[in-house]
């Protein structure tokens, strides 16, 4: 994957984190939320995390200390 795709996919990727956090917080303060719901959604928005993590890995060169 060239760095070109590696940037876009994190571009979008960090969209999708954004938009569960807004999700998340428009649940939380409407009052009546569904917290079986609010807990997939911040399990998705972990997995985001992790991914973003692994794309910006992917972008920083290995350097052997």
């Amino acid at each position: 994957m060239s760095n070109e795709a590696i940037r876009g996919k994190l571009t979008e990727v960090a969209q999708q984190h954004r938009d569960l956090d807004d999700s998340i917080t428009a649940l939380e303060r409407a009052g009546t939320f569904d917290q079986l719901q609010v807990q997939r959604l911040k399990r998705q928005k972990l997995m985001l995390r992790d991914q973003l993590e692994k794309l910006q890995n992917m972008l920083v060169p290995d350097i052997i200390a």
